[in-house]
């Protein structure tokens, strides 16, 4: 298998723009957070968080979206080979119930920094900012495709999260989670509509909340 770090990048990307400015300020471990599962039905929020070496190439490393699964996955590995440090934290379905989508991504950002053996001084984050959190910290909006760090986040939180899905498919079979991921596609609408939601949907997002079927192992 050819090292994703090979080769030249086909197109323009992420850079080290933010973390060198970061670095030019006197902070040294700079880490990138970026998330998984804002928009999903169901399944847990992912947060990830990354501290890449100052120097080496990223061709390939890019916003988790635009990257093909075979190349995430290839990805994924080399970057928590090569990572100075990296850790991901999940927020669960009940908790994004409970608190909504947004703190509960930041829950799972917390949760992910707290799980770092490296802390950082620096944090980029994608269109966020953590203020329960005293450390220095820039929002970066699109970072996933502006910054390599929030890049190789958003690569850390997609593939885990399609994992933990894979997972739910075993679990609830009728759902189909491992095509859909719990995003409202066609084909899950008409699941959740057929069988109503299971433990994995999160039950505050209206079309869940609105299904007209209730399980009976739900009641």
């Amino acid at each position: 298998m050819v090292s994703a770090s090979k080769g030249q990048r086909p197109y323009g990307g992420p850079t080290w723009f933010f973390e060198e400015e970061a670095r030019a300020c006197g902070y040294r471990r700079v880490a990138g957070l970026d998330e998984a599962g804002r928009g999903p039905l169901a399944g847990p929020v992912v947060g990830a968080v990354v501290i890449l070496p100052r120097h080496g190439e990223w061709p390939y490393l890019d916003d988790s979206k635009t990257v093909d699964p075979t190349v995430r996955d290839m990805l994924f590995e080399e970057i928590t080979d090569r990572a100075i440090d990296w850790a991901i934290g999940l927020a669960t379905e009940r908790e994004i119930d409970a608190l909504n989508i947004l703190e509960a991504t930041k829950l799972a950002w917390r949760r992910a920094v707290a799980s770092l053996s490296c802390p950082p001084d620096f944090l980029l984050i994608d269109a966020a900012l953590l203020p329960a959190l005293r450390i220095p910290q820039r929002s970066v909006v699109k970072g996933d495709q502006l910054s390599f760090s929030i890049a190789a986040a958003s690569i850390l939180a997609k593939v885990h999260r399609d994992r933990v899905m894979h997972d739910y498919h075993q679990q609830y079979p009728s759902y189909q989670f491992h095509v859909h991921k719990g995003y409202p596609t066609p084909q899950h609408l008409r699941l959740l509509e057929q069988f109503g939601p299971c433990p994995a949907h999160r039950y505050s997002f209206r079309p869940v909340r609105d299904c007209s079927v209730v399980r009976k192992d739900m009641v």
